[in-house]
C-alpha cells in the first residue's frame, strides 16, 4: 500500500517537473489529503455506546451495609415512588425492586436467621434495619 502511494506521488511529481522538490511537495499534499479523509470518516462514523443505560445503572449502583453486633443497617438509593418499592429478605439474600425495572439481589453473610425490622424510604433513599428474629 505504501509502495503504491509513493509510486503515485512520484508519477505526479514527474508530471509537474522540478524533480525532488516537486516529489516532496506532492507527497506532503497527498499525505494531508489522506489525513483529512481519515478525520472526516472518523467524524461521520457513529459508534454505539459500549454500555446500555441499564448496564451503566447497574455498574454505578452502590449501597452501604453497616454490620453491628445485633443488627445490620442497609442504606441505598432506589428509584421510584413509595408504592413501587418492594423488599424481601429470604435465606440471607436481600431482594430490592424499584421503578423502571430496577432489581437487585444483595447476599448478606451470616444473616440467615434475621428479618427486616424497620423499613424507611424517603427522597429516593431506602433504609432497612435487619435484626435477629424474636420469637414472641
Amino acid at each position: 500500500m505504501i509502495i503504491l502511494f509513493l509510486g503515485i506521488v512520484y508519477m505526479m511529481s514527474m508530471r509537474y517537473g522540478q524533480g525532488s522538490v516537486s516529489f516532496i511537495l506532492v507527497g506532503i499534499a497527498a499525505a494531508t489529503m489522506v489525513y483529512w479523509g481519515w478525520v472526516l470518516k472518523k467524524m461521520t462514523k457513529q459508534d454505539k455506546p459500549k454500555y446500555t443505560a441499564r448496564d451503566t445503572e447497574s455498574k454505578n449502583w452502590v449501597y452501604d451495609l453497616i454490620k453491628g453486633e445485633s443488627e445490620i443497617v442497609f442504606v441505598a438509593e432506589v428509584p421510584g415512588p413509595d408504592d413501587k418499592i418492594t423488599v424481601r429478605f429470604v435465606d440471607g439474600i436481600l431482594y430490592v425492586r424499584g421503578a423502571g425495572g430496577f432489581s437487585k439481589e444483595i447476599p448478606i453473610d451470616g444473616a440467615t436467621d434475621m428479618q427486616i425490622q424497620d423499613f424507611k424510604y424517603r427522597n429516593g433513599v431506602l433504609t432497612l434495619r435487619i435484626r435477629k428474629a424474636t420469637d414472641s
